[in-house]
């Protein structure tokens, strides 16, 4: 989970993903939205040119009210999509 940042108010997951260009950059959110819609869990998301930033929050049915394990979870499959469409 290199380059995650997890803050406190309010509680989430932050990384900024960096690309060559559009085309990779659009590549990496479209395989996001496949990816999200399969697991039925959605990042908030906002980007520009050659960028991506994702918000994650924790579970809404999670007890303890905070970062889980999978949310972590959840953050290391979306750097292995960005992983594997930088080859």
């Amino acid at each position: 989970m290199q380059g995650w940042r997890e803050k406190k108010r309010p509680e989430c997951l932050e990384k900024r993903f960096e690309f060559k260009s559009y085309e990779k950059n659009r590549d990496f959110l479209d395989a996001l939205g496949d990816f999200c819609e399969k697991v039925k869990r959605f990042p908030d998301i906002s980007f520009g040119k050659t960028y991506a930033n994702i918000t994650i929050s924790p579970l809404e049915n999670n007890e303890k009210k905070g970062i889980s394990k999978d949310d972590h979870d959840f953050a290391n499959k979306i750097d292995n999509l960005y992983l594997e469409g930088q080859n």
